[in-house]
């Protein structure tokens, strides 16, 4: 199935990747430190502020406010360098990032206020840490130890809007407006970027009477930006046969019904 386009344009920006095969990128708090010497440092080059941050064992979390439509390049700058420094401090060789770095549009005041306190609550959910303000390597900490300043430094969130979500937790709305918000697509219009909407999972299969009405579903679905595990999981079929659905309807010609 082919990759939903990548919103580069500028604004808010969740971006996050993790370690090939899940393994930890980080093993010492001197690495946490290089890293986020990579992100200071590119904030400065491609002028972009960090709002927000989780550094966790095995992956990270960011959220960016962007100046240009360069989220690509600045994402590519810190992956890049943070891979280099790892491999040569640890004498390693191969990829050290989980395929492409991941990025999320943050098109609205509601996903940001749900995506900080996300950021916040990651070590909670993991059980390395009690409460926010606690982790050595999230915004909040770093701000109230003042460490880092520049990278938080005219910060329109800044200090307001983390510490606001102290002692709140993400509810039942909250998760299912990040996942909602993961599984919308864009498309670029004359005048800018617009939100295509998303049909729920189980519209898609109202009303079938036969295999064949089905697998067309499953394309429509597909061709959506829904994940074959996702339709396999609604259909109560494994994801091979999602993908065979797939494969045949390619094969045919018929894909984009």
């Amino acid at each position: 199935m082919p990759r939903k386009p990548r919103v580069e344009y500028a604004g808010y920006h969740h971006l996050l990747n993790r370690g090939v095969a899940r393994q930890d990128i980080f093993l010492k708090d001197t690495d946490f430190e290089r890293f986020l010497e990579i992100l200071e440092h590119t904030a400065k080059v491609y002028s972009f502020k960090v709002h927000s941050l989780c550094l966790m064992p095995n992956h990270y979390h960011l959220l960016l406010e962007t100046k240009s439509d360069n989220l690509s390049l600045l994402a590519r700058q810190i992956n890049s360098k943070y891979a280099q420094y790892f491999n040569r401090e640890y004498k390693r060789v191969g990829p050290l990032w989980q395929g492409r770095f991941k990025s999320y549009f943050v098109h609205d005041e509601l996903y940001l206020d749900a995506l900080v306190r996300y950021i916040e609550q990651n070590p909670i959910k993991a059980s390395i840490s009690e409460g926010i303000g606690t982790y050595a390597w999230s915004a909040s900490t770093l701000i109230k130890d003042k460490k880092y300043h520049v990278l938080f430094d005219d910060s329109l969130l800044h200090k307001e809007m983390i510490y606001s979500h102290l002692g709140k937790d993400l509810d039942l709305a909250d998760n299912q407006l990040l996942h909602e918000i993961i599984n919308t697509s864009y498309k670029r219009v004359e005048e800018g970027l617009c939100q295509q909407k998303q049909i729920a999972l189980s519209t898609y299969f109202q009303n079938i009477d036969s295999l064949t009405q089905r697998n067309r579903q499953i394309i429509l679905a597909l061709r959506d930006g829904y994940k074959q595990s996702e339709i396999g999981r609604h259909l109560n079929v494994t994801s091979a046969l999602i993908s065979h659905i797939s494969r045949s309807f390619k094969l045919v010609g018929i894909y984009s019904y």
